[in-house]
């Protein structure tokens, strides 16, 4: 593999939060994108973004190859429809020919604060149906994508959460489903060593994005009281999913855990 050449990436989930900060991430170091979610007008605010962010950079400083453009492309689409994920992978080999990068991330928490024997079985799916159905519809598409692209293989990063390790209280659908993806990866990391395809989980603890903007005026704790957390910079993140996008295939971070320093995880709360 040319290591000049612009790497692909597709970003799902990619018009608000961690999506966001990881395309913006992204493209101002050089990668074209495509910006996947439900919304085109955030797709098309994320790439502004990214654009403004690579118009700061210092002069050699970030940036594509010399003679190339960073170039986003924005794909409306609901992952938990497999005729969206097809369009979106096709659109993806149509506009830049191949496919180094999948981050699944697109996710939901589903309703706040409902007890769970009061969890509607809509919401509950409705969380299954994004975040693990829409996970492996994604998966599957880049596995074929990956296997059958000349040079073969790439990589795919879930977003898992530290929820596929603990719980918050009232979380059942959204940690059950993170549970399942941290099974998923480690399917997709053995199944893939044929092809070069290489897998790999980050597990996020309160990055600052509106999705996590309760934490710091009140969140439910193990203990039934409610109390602030601590959040952290959403570009550290991005900048650890990068280090991981940019890894030769011959090393893979299995598992990563990026959270805030002080919060209610580690310990008795």
């Amino acid at each position: 593999m040319n290591a000049n050449r612009t790497k692909i990436a597709i970003v799902t989930g990619a018009g608000s939060g961690i999506g966001r900060a990881v395309s913006v991430e992204l493209l101002r170091t050089g990668w074209s994108v495509t910006l996947a979610g439900r919304r085109t007008e955030r797709l098309e605010e994320t790439a502004a973004l990214a654009r403004a962010a690579l118009a700061e950079e210092p002069a050699g400083k970030g940036g594509p190859p010399t003679g190339e453009d960073s170039t986003s492309l924005c794909v409306r689409a609901d992952v938990s429809r497999p005729e969206d994920v097809a369009a979106l992978f096709a659109a993806t080999r149509d506009r830049f020919g191949r496919l180094d990068l999948l981050f699944n991330n697109a996710g939901t928490f589903g309703p706040g604060n409902v007890p769970f024997e009061e969890l509607p079985y809509d919401a509950w799916r409705h969380v299954v149906g994004t975040n693990l159905d829409g996970a492996f519809l994604c998966a599957q598409a880049a596995y074929r994508q990956l296997k059958e692209q000349v040079p073969q293989g790439g990589r795919i990063i879930n977003n898992g959460s530290i929820s596929a390790h603990t719980p918050r209280p009232r979380s059942a659908a959204y940690t059950a489903t993170k549970h399942a993806l941290t099974g998923l990866t480690k399917s997709l990391s053995l199944d893939g060593r044929p092809y070069r395809i290489a897998c790999g989980q980050i597990d996020i603890g309160n990055a600052a994005t509106d999705m996590t903007e309760r934490m710091q005026t009140g969140a439910l704790q193990a203990n039934g009281e409610t109390a602030p957390e601590p959040v952290m910079d959403v570009a550290d993140v991005a900048r650890t999913v990068r280090h991981m996008a940019e890894l030769p295939l011959e090393a893979n971070v299995q598992f990563a855990t990026v959270l805030a320093t002080a919060m209610p995880y580690v310990g008795r709360g």
